[in-house]
C-alpha cells in the first residue's frame, strides 16, 4: 500500500518528511512480528498521535492552519503586468466577512507607474439595495516589492495592517479573464480573505468561471460564498455621484480590525 493513495482529511495531500518514515516503520514491524505486535502498536500509537498519524485509518494529517496568518500563495509565473493593466469588470466576488453580496456593477481600471514600482486600481461600484443607484468611486495603490522576480504579488500599505495587505494575480489570459486574491493580516486578529473573478467584458463563460473557482479552495476560500456580481442596470443616476469610498475588501478588513480592537 502506498501513502499516495491516502488523502489528507484536512484537504492537503502533502506529508511531512518525518511522518511517512514513522508510519512505515510501525507497519513493517507489526507485519513481521505478530507475537509482540499488540504491545508495540500501543507504544507506536502514542508516537503517532504526536506526529500527526491516525493508525486506525492509516492517514497522516498536518496541524490546523493558523487562521490569523495569510495562506502561502504564489502569484502567477511569467506574469506580463503591462498586458494586464486596463479596464476590467468583476464577475464574481468573495469576502470572508460577508455572507451575502452587497455590491453590483463593480468595475476597475489598472495603471502601472512609470517606474514599475506601483500599480493603481481606480474602481466604481454600487450597492444592490441603493434605490437611487448611486455610483461609488475609489482607488487603491499597491507597491510591487519584487517587480522583476514576482510582478504578480502586490502589497498595499493600509493602516493598521502593518503594510501587510497582499494581493496576488493567480491566473489570467490578459485578454478575457483574470483571478485575483487578497489577504490582510494583523497580529491577534483574524485574517481577511477576498477574491475577484474579472472579465474584460460583461459576461464570462461558465467553463472559465468554473476553472477559476477551482483554484480557490486551497486558500481556504469557501465557494458557497463566492457570489456572482451583476453587471447590468449599471446606468447610474446623476445624484450624489461625487461620493468616494474605499475598495470594499479594504473597508471590510479595516472594519474587522477595528471591531476586534473595540469589542464593546
Amino acid at each position: 500500500m502506498s501513502m499516495e493513495n491516502h488523502r489528507n482529511p484536512l484537504g492537503s495531500d502533502k506529508y511531512s518528511s518525518e511522518t511517512p518514515e514513522i508510519y512505515w516503520s510501525a507497519t513493517l514491524f507489526v507485519m513481521s512480528n505478530s507475537k509482540g505486535g499488540l504491545y508495540f502498536v500501543g507504544v507506536l500509537l502514542g508516537l503517532g498521535s504526536l506526529s500527526g498519524i491516525d493508525f486506525a485509518s492509516g492517514v497522516a494529517w498536518k496541524p490546523r492552519e493558523d487562521k490569523a496568518k495569510c495562506p502561502k500563495v504564489k502569484g502567477l509565473s511569467h506574469f506580463a503586468i503591462s498586458e494586464f493593466v486596463g479596464p476590467w469588470k468583476v464577475i464574481q466576488y468573495y469576502a470572508s466577512s460577508e455572507e451575502a453580496l452587497a455590491y453590483k456593477c463593480m468595475r476597475a481600471e489598472l495603471f502601472l507607474s512609470e517606474d514599475d514600482a506601483e500599480i493603481t486600481m481606480n474602481f466604481t461600484y454600487s450597492f444592490v439595495d441603493d434605490p437611487i443607484n448611486e455610483k461609488v468611486f475609489g482607488n487603491i495603490t499597491w507597491k510591487i516589492p519584487q517587480f522583476q522576480e514576482s510582478p504578480a504579488h502586490w502589497v498595499h500599505a493600509e493602516f493598521p495592517y502593518e503594510g501587510i495587505y497582499n494581493t496576488y494575480v493567480l491566473a489570467t489570459d490578459y485578454t478575457s479573464w483574470a483571478l485575483l486574491m487578497h489577504c490582510a493580516e494583523k497580529n491577534k486578529s483574524p485574517r481577511y480573505l477576498s477574491s475577484f473573478i474579472m472579465s474584460r467584458k460583461r459576461r464570462l463563460g461558465a467553463n472559465v468561471i468554473s476553472y477559476l473557482r477551482e483554484k480557490l479552495p486551497r486558500y481556504d476560500i469557501d465557494l458557497e460564498y463566492m457570489f456572482p456580481m451583476e453587471q447590468k442596470d449599471c446606468n447610474h443616476t446623476s445624484e450624489r455621484t461625487n461620493s468616494f469610498g474605499s475598495l470594499p475588501m479594504v473597508e471590510a478588513a479595516r472594519n474587522r480590525y477595528e471591531a476586534n480592537e473595540n469589542p464593546n
